[in-house]
């Protein structure tokens, strides 16, 4: 986590970069003081080392067994298959949700009534972050979806498997079929909401908390219409800081969309730190 600009109620000097975990740290954040958590957090789907959030490993876990050695780079960054290699790789999913529960509450904690989390997660278990966030306190408001101008697709032809093995048989009936995923075009954006004053009005919560509504005209310097669905994609020689980087626009439009100039957005995940610079350059004090 790296704090940057951060001078309410915490023992940090502005202008300054302070490393933390990213856990910890926001356990010693005050209640009701961020009016945004933009975040791209890991997917627990195990591309990179950092990205592993369970117990359940193998050799051939990102590329590691002998076989996948003498093979090359074509392996180096192989992750578990779905369908897993044993019973207990079953249980990923579930310690994916206990690791978002984790930081869930300090998250609810720390946001003010009405003010807005936004999450990147991964396709497959962006649905227990949903549910991890929601036993937290949190409500749903909606999924938006970020449409990648590039995206890597490796589905092996299957009919290539059985040539292999010499069945010719089999490599002809199932020509055009692959094993794999479908070209991964968008990735989903989570955005929660912590709720205001129970018997109250978002239009209360606005005048009292200045969150809790959302910026439509903002939203517009973005897009050609107000949709949740989201094209920004990187400037010249800006991607390739962060195997997962996301566009300092995209963040941009996230933080124009929730907020208003001199608030506070809050990244405990920080990554390349895209959401820091997006911050700045809107001035928001940022973390």
């Amino acid at each position: 986590m790296v704090f940057y600009h951060w001078d309410i109620d915490m023992a940090f000097e502005k202008n300054k970069v302070y490393l933390y975990d990213c856990i910890e740290a926001v356990k010693d954040m005050r209640n009701d003081g961020a009016h945004l958590i933009l975040s791209d957090i890991p997917y627990g789907i195990g591309a990179e080392e950092w990205d592993i959030l369970h117990d359940n490993k193998n050799s051939a876990y990102l590329g590691k067994s002998p076989a996948q050695a003498r093979a090359g780079a074509v392996f180096k960054n192989r992750g578990k298959p779905i369908n897993g290699w044993s019973e207990a790789d079953r249980e990923i999913p579930k310690q994916y949700y206990q690791w978002c529960s984790l930081w869930a509450k300090d998250w609810f904690r720390i946001l003010k009534p009405g003010g807005s989390a936004i999450v990147f997660a991964g396709r497959r278990f962006s649905h227990r972050c949903i549910v991890a966030l929601e036993d937290a306190g949190f409500n749903l408001k909606d999924i938006l979806a970020w449409i990648r101008e590039r995206a890597p697709h490796r589905a092996q032809r299957i009919s290539l498997i059985y040539e292999r093995r010499g069945d010719e048989y089999s490599a002809k009936r199932w020509g055009g079929w692959r094993v794999g995923n479908l070209k991964p075009s968008f990735e989903p954006i989570l955005w929660f909401v912590k709720p205001y004053k129970i018997g109250g009005t978002i239009a209360d919560n606005v005048l009292e908390h200045n969150v809790g509504a959302f910026n439509e005209d903002a939203l517009l310097n973005y897009s050609n219409i107000p949709e949740n669905i989201l094209r920004c994609g990187f400037l010249p020689n800006e991607s390739g800081q962060h195997p997962t980087q996301k566009p300092v626009t995209l963040m941009q439009a996230l933080i124009e969309l929730t907020t208003i100039e001199g608030q506070l957005v809050v990244d405990p995940f920080c990554g390349s730190g895209s959401t820091l610079v997006a911050a700045k350059q809107l001035n928001r004090y940022r973390i």
